[in-house]
């Protein structure tokens, strides 16, 4: 039992390295020039990293025996909350800007990059399940390699946090919490395996990392200085999270 706590909460420090790191430097007064995308691509790189040595080994340190000490330390657990879980760090967007918290952009800038994040990580996370096609922990079905799950969780997530990171460094990295959440519950839930999420994440955060560097269609803004109002929240109905647009021209 000591063992797998032990691995739970070194699962937990790896997600929130990037956070904790960060962090630090923002409490300095002065502002240091931006870090190179290697630099920053650390953590995401170590928790891919990690997730294939663990995907690929064998023994102890190997997937199937990680995941079975999990099952035998939570047995018969189950919760659908990771269905809901990953959607939080969006709402939790959009809701500061309903409130007028500052952020990085206006919410169709945030709107998109949030969907060509998303998209290209869901692109790059379905090509993987289906060159690896790999059994899930449940037997249920193949295409467990990397989490969709995690992944998106970890888009969403690194969203808020480019978004909110300068002017409420708290909401901005609050968002990893509910994405960390979501990959360890897929694992105790026995969808995933460790190395799924792991992979998973790393993905996420990458990707997300790599579209608010470069900034793709920054430009393109159709309500840019015209007089349009567009108003945007979330939305839950039938058990399912969306996204609620009115736009007032």
């Amino acid at each position: 039992m000591s063992n797998i706590r032990s691995f739970l909460l070194f699962i937990i420090i790896l997600f929130h390295f990037n956070a904790i790191g960060q962090i630090d430097s923002l409490i300095q007064k002065d502002k240091k020039p931006p870090k190179s995308f290697l630099k920053q691509s650390i953590v995401p790189l170590s928790l891919i990293t990690t997730g294939l040595i663990i995907n690929y080994s064998n023994g102890s340190f190997g997937k199937e025996n990680i995941q079975k000490k999990i099952q035998e330390s939570f047995p018969d657990f189950h919760s659908s909350a990771d269905e809901y879980l990953l959607f939080v760090p969006t709402i939790m967007m959009y809701s500061a800007d309903l409130l007028k918290i500052e952020s990085k952009n206006d919410v169709f800038t945030q709107t998109k990059y949030l969907a060509i994040a998303g998209i290209a990580n869901n692109i790059i996370t379905i090509g993987i399940k289906n060159l690896t096609k790999e059994q899930r922990p449940n037997d249920w079905e193949h295409y467990s390699f990397p989490s969709g799950h995690t992944s998106n969780a970890f888009v969403m997530a690194t969203v808020l946090h480019h978004e909110f990171v300068d002017s409420s460094p708290w909401l901005a990295y609050s968002g990893y919490l509910f994405a960390t959440a979501t990959g360890v519950l897929r694992v105790l839930n026995n969808y995933h395996w460790v190395s799924d999420v792991l992979v998973g994440a790393g993905i996420g955060i990458i990707v997300t990392d790599l579209v608010y560097r470069f900034e793709p269609l920054k430009n393109w803004n159709p309500f840019k200085n015209k007089k349009t109002k567009v108003i945007m929240s979330p939305t839950f109905l039938e058990n399912k999270f969306g996204l609620y647009a009115n736009i007032q021209f």
